[in-house]
């Protein structure tokens, strides 16, 4: 029987996943998580074939948390996905270790399509997200600048975006102000901006 992990913070979309698994992938023993440490701990305590992942979830540094999957559980393929744009998160977490990306609101068939790719060991990605991919190459586009970001960096990058200040910063990450600060200097550095005004802008460019 397939193990299955469900990891999202909204009660509502684990139900509605776990019950297209039992539809089409029965017999199927499926375990569900809201948060990151929930998720470790199950990971630690199952071998899972198929881990359903949410790449925003509160309280979660979700990066981190593939990571973890693919360094401890090589053997869990992971399916991710986002309400955010695939542009943002997608060839992030392909090249941590995610062996498909989907966006939230994909039609079912797409969803299937996606759980059996990955269940088969191919990576997926949707059409759209290909010809993106695709006009990137051919027209030789300049690459995303967040994408240089570390993953740390992106982090804080998103948290300035969503306006909390460099001490809400520390507090929600567990880290002092200054290493915050630190983070935001390299990151305006690397994006080449002055300000968090130029910030936005430069990010509202690339639909961040």
């Amino acid at each position: 029987m397939t193990k299955y992990l469900i990891i999202d913070d909204h009660v509502v979309t684990r139900t509605g996943i776990k019950f297209l698994l039992f539809e089409k992938y029965s017999p199927a023993d499926i375990y569900e998580a809201h948060n990151g440490e929930t998720a470790r701990q199950l990971l630690s305590e199952h071998k899972f074939e198929l881990v359903i992942m949410d790449v925003q979830m509160p309280d979660t540094d979700t990066l981190s948390l593939m990571d973890h999957i693919r360094t401890n559980y090589p053997d869990s393929k992971v399916l991710v996905y986002s309400m955010s744009s695939e542009n943002i998160y997608a060839r992030r977490f392909m090249k941590s270790g995610a062996m498909g990306f989907l966006t939230k609101d994909a039609p079912l068939k797409e969803v299937t399509a996606a759980i059996d790719s990955v269940l088969n060991s191919k990576k997926y990605i949707s059409k759209n997200f290909a010809e993106t991919l695709a006009e990137d190459l051919f027209s030789q586009k300049n690459a995303n600048p967040f994408e240089d970001l570390s993953k740390r960096e992106f982090e804080i990058a998103k948290l300035l975006l969503s306006g909390q200040t460099l001490t809400d910063i520390s507090q929600q990450l567990n880290i002092q102000t200054s290493t915050v600060g630190t983070h935001k200097h390299r990151l305006f550095e690397k994006l080449k901006v002055n300000n968090l005004l130029e910030l936005k802008d430069l990010a509202n460019s690339y639909k961040i």
